[in-house]
């Protein structure tokens, strides 16, 4: 099955690590072209390069302002990530939950397994008294 090229769909669009890290820098609010050069590190052709890929897959509006061109996001079109990814929260959350229970497992033992640290240190503090 071919890919889906990236102007026509928000997954493919925000694979690309810069992609990302622009929506990231417009989740605080709407910012212009050259302020996000500043912020993702890249030269202005490259940002508005990936800036149009964002506005094609509807991530993104954009407004004039003046001279300006402003961006902002558009949440509603990351939507369709959201809900994918919110299929998997539950067995995370599991994987999680079956992770602190290994961890509290583990750190019980380590406490059993050498009590004499714990009599050193309250030695210690008795002394210090």
């Amino acid at each position: 099955m071919a890919r889906a090229a990236t102007t026509t769909d928000a997954f493919n669009a925000v694979a690309e690590p810069r992609r990302r890290e622009i929506l990231d820098a417009l989740a605080g609010g709407e910012l212009a072209v050259n302020d996000l050069v500043g912020m993702v590190g890249l030269a202005q052709p490259q940002v508005s390069k990936h800036l149009r890929v964002l506005r094609e897959v509807g991530a993104v509006d954009v407004r004039e302002d003046g001279r300006r061109r402003v961006y902002r996001l558009n949440g509603r079109a990351l939507k369709p990530i959201h809900d994918w990814v919110k299929t998997y929260e539950r067995s995370w959350s599991e994987r999680f939950d079956a992770l602190d229970l290994v961890l509290e497992e583990l750190e019980q033992k380590e406490d059993e397994d050498d009590p004499g640290d714990k009599w050193a240190n309250g030695d210690r503090e008795a002394s210090d008294r």
